[in-house]
């Protein structure tokens, strides 16, 4: 299982919103490069950015953010507000090894699977994003009449191969990771479903990979609270 440090940007700084509400924001740092450099020494495989900006619509600069980061030989899973084959053209560009798209994927789902043809099925992924059990859209403010697993169906048939769960409820509140409905989800549609939202301490990592049918898990202010050092969240990730 894929342990993920997440790194959100917003206005520059890396942050985390509780919930994706933006009036609920905690600063983590002024430096993303910095905090990238520092997930990659502690071992990090992959890290997961998130242009917060670009969710809600903003401008930013974030793309160069990414270009300094795949500079250091990490691979980065980056999304938010990636709206269009230009916008997956720039991502790629900067040195992103995989896009998830979001809200695109209910508006124009014919956009995704011209991107898997494109880029192939491991350069994308998914968001299957859920608040009451409703897929939630444009940085989570707003929910359709889409469940997770009736819109992972529907990806899965058009090529989707990876897709990233966050149980909405739970995110940056460190109150456990929603290990049943991320089971259901990659049993019920094939995906290789990445974890997110509400991991607060080893035992979630290791009941996460304990089940054996999730693929990776995205860690975000678990880290930053330093309720664990990322050397201890691989090794849970491994079964250790």
């Amino acid at each position: 299982m894929i342990v993920y440090p997440a790194i959100d940007l917003r206005g520059g700084k890396v942050v985390r919103l509780r919930e994706g509400d933006p009036n609920r924001q905690t600063v983590f740092s002024d430096d993303p490069v910095a905090t990238a450099l520092g997930w990659i020494a502690d071992g990090a495989q992959w890290i997961h950015m998130v242009n917060l900006d670009g969710a809600f619509a903003q401008a930013n600069d974030n793309s160069q953010i990414l270009a300094q980061v795949t500079a250091r030989n990490v691979k980065v899973q980056f999304g938010g507000g990636i709206r269009t084959m230009d916008d997956l053209s720039r991502v790629f560009a900067s040195g992103a090894s995989r896009a998830v798209l979001g809200t695109v994927a209910i508006q124009k789902p014919e956009l995704v699977a011209e991107a898997v043809a494109r880029w192939g099925a491991d350069a994308i992924c998914v968001a299957l994003d859920a608040k009451d059990g409703k897929i939630a859209v444009h940085g989570w403010q707003e929910t359709v009449e889409l469940t997770p697993i009736g819109l992972g169906k529907e990806m899965a048939s058009i090529g989707v191969k990876h897709a990233l769960y966050t149980d909405v409820s739970r995110d940056g509140g460190l109150t456990g990771v929603n290990v049943a409905d991320t089971v259901n989800l990659a049993h019920e549609t094939r995906l290789q479903v990445i974890a997110s939202g509400g991991v607060s301490s080893l035992d979630d990592l290791r009941a996460l990979a304990a089940t054996e049918a999730v693929a990776g898990a995205v860690i975000g202010m678990a880290l930053y609270e330093k309720r664990f050092t990322l050397q201890a969240a691989l090794a849970a990730a491994e079964g250790t």
